[in-house]
């Protein structure tokens, strides 16, 4: 392959994971709570909110809100309602099932003044999140429990082995 193509080729590959840039209109949030927790309503719902001791499952990006580079992203995460960062916990309470929110995290509330990865010190983030479910931990036990219990599924046959060369 001659030298201009293969140029061609590598510039035309976008890298994984794909950590786009967010627009600065994307980046505020409309409400404060007590705390100074912001938060945006992208899409109402009325479903059941997690409380403290819950497993929430969401789809979300998360981004620094100085520059909009965006740092984490998952299309269905479960996670600790309590076990996350304060403000990020905090948020997750207000977002009902089916709900989408953007959460204005204030560095006090996240990280401060550690770095965590590519989150430098000091960072104020933000969070776009989509609350897909929700479980109390013993129903995740319950569970867990259930699928340990479950016998391992069967082999369907040998696994298929190479083709011998001719002699």
């Amino acid at each position: 392959m001659p030298l201009l193509a293969l140029a061609v080729a590598a510039s035309a590959i976008i890298p994984v994971p794909l950590n786009p840039v967010i627009p600065a209109e994307q980046r505020t949030c409309a409400a404060r709570t007590a705390s100074g927790l912001g938060y945006s309503v992208l899409r109402a719902a009325t479903g059941d909110k997690p409380v403290a001791g819950d497993v929430a499952l969401i789809r979300y990006i998360g981004y620094l809100a100085a520059s909009g580079e965006t740092f984490d992203q998952s299309a269905a995460a479960p996670l600790p309602v309590d076990g996350v960062i304060p403000g990020f916990g905090e948020g997750l309470k207000l977002i009902p099932k089916g709900a989408i929110y953007r959460l204005c995290v204030p560095a006090a509330q996240g990280y401060g003044a550690e770095a965590a990865g590519a989150i430098p010190p000091n960072s104020d983030l933000v969070f776009q999140v989509e609350l897909l479910d929700k479980k109390t931990m013993a129903e995740v036990q319950a569970m867990q429990a259930a699928a340990q219990a479950a016998p391992a599924p069967q082999a369907a046959g040998p696994a298929p082995q190479a083709a011998k060369p001719a002699p």
